[in-house]
């Protein structure tokens, strides 16, 4: 058996779960950014006390602030706070589906940004058509949406575009960095947990008790979909390389789908399996052709990977 096996699917199912605890936290009348909010707090206590641990330290860098601050907005304030707000209008199967597509949305923005990136060629445009088909497939656009499902379905697709704007932003200003994972994780995270605690009570008031299913929830979300999922993705990276671990992106719909459908009793249209392997199809075509090497255990920073949960 191999050996980061056992890691890609815990990783796989805590991003699949998340979706499961964002709609238990939002049902349970937590606001949208109060989600994302201490999402972030708790992930950012974890990782800190896990850098902590490791007798690491935060770098005084100012433009590594600056550039963590930066890709916090991009890969955690805003498609947070939007995931949590979709899931208010929307189903846990959808979220996942559109969490998907944020390859498609990294290819776009990595070409536009990136100058290293050779410009997409046939297969890789036919992934990015199959992929937006998918969209519209799982949307069920043919039969219409009500008003709400339009808005959820909108605000998960703008995260999973926040998603790939992020990853491409990572790639050009990050990726290059000496510091540890650890590190370069809880200064990110930790930038959003600063950011949301400032924005949160002006758009939602002050925080209060959902009682202990949410919290649970709550806690779960954080300390282990937002801070614990790190390290376990950079364990992956460095057991089994880049190319095993994007692959994490095929299974996290699988799990946030099983989970809606048999926990929450989400209904699961053949729109949406239909939708989701046209995704799936789309980001395997995507994808590069040769599989980047693995990283050695000495890494001090991998690429970013392009999926989110």
């Amino acid at each position: 058996m191999r050996s980061w096996l056992p890691g890609f699917t815990a990783l796989s199912a805590i991003w699949g779960a998340s979706f499961a605890l964002i709609k238990v936290a939002v049902d349970a009348g937590v606001p949208p950014v109060w989600v994302a909010a201490w999402r972030c707090v708790l992930g950012a206590a974890t990782l800190w006390a896990i850098l902590l641990a490791r007798g690491e330290r935060a770098p005084r860098d100012r433009a590594l602030w600056g550039h963590s601050a930066a890709v916090a907005v991009l890969l955690n304030t805003v498609p947070f706070t939007l995931f949590s707000f979709g899931e208010t209008e929307v189903s846990t199967v959808l979220a996942g589906v559109m969490n998907a597509t944020t390859p498609l949305f990294t290819v776009l923005f990595t070409v536009l940004t990136v100058r290293e990136e050779r410009r997409p060629g046939a297969r890789r445009l036919l992934g990015l058509a199959l992929g937006f088909a998918g969209v519209l497939t799982v949307l069920g656009v043919w039969h219409g949406l009500g008003a709400g499902a339009t808005t959820g379905a909108l605000a998960c697709l703008a995260a999973a575009c926040c998603y790939g704007a992020g990853f491409a932003y990572l790639r050009r200003f990050l990726s290059g960095r000496t510091e540890s994972v650890t590190v370069l994780s809880a200064l990110q995270i930790g930038c959003a947990a600063a950011e949301l605690a400032l924005v949160a009570p002006f758009a939602a008031g002050a925080p209060h008790w959902p009682g202990a299913g949410a919290a649970a929830a709550l806690l779960a979300l954080g300390a282990f979909g937002t801070g614990v999922a790190y390290l376990l993705n950079l364990g992956l990276v460095r057991a089994a390389g880049t190319t095993v671990a994007s692959a994490v992106t095929y299974a996290v719909p699988l799990f946030s789908t099983a989970l809606g459908a048999t926990v929450l009793d989400e209904p699961v249209g053949w729109n949406a399996l239909a939708g989701g392997a046209l995704v799936i199809a789309a980001v395997a075509l995507t994808r590069p052709r040769r599989a980047p090497a693995a990283a050695p255990a000495t890494a001090p920073a991998p690429r970013a990977r392009q999926s989110a949960g």
